[in-house]
């Protein structure tokens, strides 16, 4: 049960290509934008669709896939952890954010 104390698994079609940073010791850094859709009905019973954004880390070896396999449109399933930090912008504001750090990424989206 130790593995799942953190753990997070998504579905959902990627925003944009994956933003590919490379570091001085030689070390790789993926930023991938995922939208993961609900669809329901509401009390009046309309279709409402509803989507959330959430924002993938994959460094090294799985930001190498990431940079050749994955692009924008592409319906991919994810594991990972959450992970929340916080920063100081360039304006001098504390900035909280979530991302899920990615551990395995399985490209859903058929070839053409």
């Amino acid at each position: 049960m130790t593995m799942m104390k953190n753990k997070v698994q998504l579905i959902g079609h990627l925003g944009q290509s994956p933003e590919i940073k490379v570091f001085e010791a030689g070390k790789k850094k993926a930023n991938i934008s995922l939208a993961t859709n609900e669809e329901y009905k509401d009390a009046n019973g309309a279709k409402v669709s509803e989507t959330q954004w959430h924002t993938l880390i994959a460094w090294g070896k799985m930001a190498d896939f990431a940079e050749k396999y994955l692009a924008k449109g592409i319906q991919v399933a994810v594991d990972g952890k959450l992970v929340n930090r916080s920063y100081t912008d360039k304006a001098g504001v504390k900035r909280n954010v979530t991302e899920i750090h990615v551990n395995e990424i399985l490209i859903i989206t058929p070839k053409k």
